[in-house]
Formats: C-alpha cells, sequence, structure tokens
C-alpha cells in the first residue's frame, strides 16, 4: 500500500515537472505573446467574394467536355 502510494506521488511530481518544463519551452518559443491578435485576425475578411450564378454557368460553358 505505501509502495503504490509513494509511486503515484513519483509519477505526479514527474508528470508535473515534465509539464513545466514544456510550459516554459511554449514561453520561450513565444507561443503567449499575443493572445489577444487572434479574435482580430478570425474578424479580417481575405476570402475573394462568392461568385454568382452567371460567373458559373459562363465558366461552365468554357470547359470542354
Amino acid at each position: 500500500m505505501m509502495t503504490t502510494i509513494l509511486l503515484l506521488i513519483f509519477l505526479s511530481f514527474c508528470i508535473g515537472t515534465g509539464v513545466w518544463i514544456f510550459f516554459l519551452y511554449a514561453v520561450k518559443r513565444g507561443e503567449f505573446d499575443d493572445i489577444e491578435g487572434a479574435k482580430f485576425r478570425m474578424l479580417e475578411d481575405d476570402d475573394d467574394p462568392p461568385q454568382t450564378a452567371e460567373k458559373n454557368r459562363s465558366q461552365n460553358e468554357n470547359l470542354p467536355s
């Protein structure tokens, strides 16, 4: 029983240390520099305007069969 508890404490310490090191690595790489930018980039309209039905028909007529 005591061996199992000690093993679980050791494993949780190792996992916690691994997560902390991974977090420090991500902070060092700059993953958390701009937390507000994503919501503004989402609103940028970079898409092409949708094609109208007439453009689709004219493009389909020009395609070889």
